[in-house]
């Protein structure tokens, strides 16, 4: 285990391929551009490294075209985490890999995948909560659960070389239950990389991670890719990825529209003093919250 200080890279990126161009095209360009970027995280000091929603392609969702099921590849056995695993060995970083998971043909999940600085894969998170919202011009939105299956593996959290972290998906965000378990199952670290526009959830953006962040002791990256995604234009992702410390404090917080490794240092100590401080854990009354587990809506 690592000391009590961890350099955290948030990697946020324009998506810079035409969305009318074949997926290999999409995957190619986006996955070229990010190595690089995470070999410059590596070069400042990142030893945890973690990509955006989907990252190598557009936010396809924005659409529902059965083309993008393309995309998919299996987890850990596909092409692109292979290669991220070699990189994280090479680099000795910790890496978070959102990609298009297909477990089978016609099953497919939105999956990050977890690998560890000596290269070993240590699981996946899958995305439980699958939005299907309108947004941005006629027929453009969120339309995740033409993609997605919910996921089905729980709130794990991976034991790294370098801190106990837990994945939550972008609009996983809204939803206190599961950042409440990752808090319970150990995570130092959560890391919710997003893929979220202007004009629907942007006045959320500051708002529910540090409120996870404090209401669970830990640190929260949230991650968001930026810039216009043509031919769609659903909406601009306004990057500001972040880090967020414990108090509610930003440690590091990215620009709204530049590709960007956005570096911040958690501190395993803030951790142990703010949960000395707010006993959160200890007053909590589980038995009180039956009615939270199948008796309502």
């Amino acid at each position: 285990m690592a000391g009590s200080e961890v350099t955290i890279g948030l990697i946020q990126a324009h998506h810079d391929v035409d969305g009318r161009e074949p997926v290999a095209v999409h995957k190619q360009a986006a996955i070229e551009k990010h190595v690089c970027l995470i070999r410059e995280a590596a070069a400042v000091g990142a030893k945890i490294v973690c990509l955006q929603e989907l990252f190598y392609g557009p936010y396809f969702c924005t659409e529902q075209d059965p083309k993008w099921y393309e995309a998919a590849e299996p987890v850990p056995d596909g092409p692109t985490i292979r290669r991220m695993q070699e990189l994280a060995k090479e680099l000795q970083v910790v890496l978070v890999v959102p990609v298009y998971e297909e477990e089978m043909p016609g099953v497919y999940y939105n999956t990050a995948a977890v690998i560890d600085g000596d290269g070993r894969y240590l699981g996946k998170y899958r995305k439980h909560h699958i939005p299907q919202v309108q947004a941005g011009p006629a027929g453009c939105g969120f339309w995740e659960k033409y993609y997605f299956k919910p996921g089905n593996g729980g709130y794990p959290v991976f034991d790294t070389q370098y801190a106990k972290i837990g994945v939550y998906i972008c609009y996983d965000r809204h939803f206190p239950e599961g950042a409440r378990l990752l808090g319970l199952h150990g995570a130092e670290l959560v890391l919710n990389p997003s893929a979220t526009v202007a004009g629907l959830s942007e006045y959320l953006w500051k708002l529910e991670q540090p409120a996870h962040a404090v209401a669970n002791g830990y640190y929260v990256g949230a991650i968001n890719r930026v810039g216009w995604e043509a031919p769609w234009n659903m909406g601009e992702f306004y990057g500001q990825s972040y880090l967020v410390n414990p108090r509610g404090e930003f440690v590091a917080l990215g620009s709204r529209d530049q590709d960007e490794v956005v570096l911040g240092v958690m501190d395993r100590r803030q951790i142990a003093e703010v949960r000395n401080t707010w006993q959160f854990y200890r007053d909590r009354r589980p038995e009180t919250y039956t009615d939270m587990v199948g008796l309502l809506p």
